[in-house]
């Protein structure tokens, strides 16, 4: 999920991702948004949950909550590293240092996208 994109009828969807690193490593993620359309319309965000998130649950609760950008208060406590929605022509970034061996879960939490296959891992070894 480097890039998304999406514009007049037409979506285009990245295929899942895995992203490799060792325990405490720096991790740089560079999310690009392509599109055309306005991020109230056709935002992309970049979300790192923990290895024991429940990835539906997460989903489930981003969904009702576009004015805390797809990324629920509630489940703060499930994410590791974020990108907050971006739109059109934007580019958005974040670092963080690898967690402790094991897969962690990526996600696009707006609406729909997750099932379209903007998701992929984060494996740690």
């Amino acid at each position: 999920m480097a890039a998304c994109a999406s514009g007049g009828t037409t979506t285009t969807t990245t295929p899942a991702v895995k992203i490799e690193a060792k325990p405490g490593q720096a991790v740089h993620v560079t999310l690009k948004n392509t599109g055309t359309f306005p991020k109230a319309v056709m935002g992309h965000n970049w979300v790192l949950l923990k290895a024991d998130a429940k990835v539906d649950d997460y989903l489930a609760a981003a969904t009702i909550v576009p004015a805390e950008g797809y990324q629920p208060k509630a489940k703060a406590a499930d994410v590791l590293a974020a990108i907050p929605v971006i739109g059109a022509g934007q580019t958005a970034e974040v670092t963080f240092n690898a967690p402790a061996a094991g897969h962690y879960p990526f996600v696009c939490t707006f609406p729909g996208h997750y099932l379209l296959g903007m998701k992929g891992e984060l494996v740690v070894q």
